[in-house]
C-alpha cells in the first residue's frame, strides 16, 4: 500500500464517546471532515451502540483531512487551517468547536 504523509490540523479531543472513532476522548480516524457548508459538523462521526467494537487502531491521532464550512476563518480552499480542533457531542451531534465565522 502507498502512504502518503499530508500535514493538518490535529484533532486535540473529541467528547462523542458514542463514535466508533473515538476512545478515551481521542479521535483514531485517519482524517476526518468538518461541515456540511453551514453546520461545522464531524461528518466522520458514527455512532455505535457496543463500546467494544471501537476503532482498533488508537497508535493514531486523527487530523482534519477536509472542511467543508465556507464561512469558517480556518478555511481555506476547503482544508482547514487551524492549528488543532476539539469536537464536542451535543444535542446528539458532533460538532467541530474551534469552528469561528469569518
Amino acid at each position: 500500500m502507498k502512504h502518503i504523509q499530508i500535514i493538518m490540523p490535529e484533532v486535540k479531543e473529541c467528547s462523542a464517546q458514542s463514535c466508533g472513532f473515538n476512545k478515551n476522548s481521542g479521535c483514531h480516524a485517519r482524517a476526518i471532515t468538518i461541515g456540511d457548508n453551514e453546520v461545522p459538523g464531524c461528518d466522520t462521526f458514527f455512532a455505535v451502540p457496543d463500546p467494544s467494537s471501537h476503532a482498533k487502531s488508537t497508535g493514531r491521532t486523527s487530523g482534519v483531512g477536509a472542511c467543508k464550512v465556507a464561512d469558517c476563518k480556518f478555511n481555506d480552499d476547503y482544508e482547514c487551517m487551524a492549528d488543532e480542533v476539539v469536537v464536542a457531542y451535543n444535542n446528539s451531534k458532533a460538532n467541530c468547536q474551534t469552528y469561528a465565522h469569518r
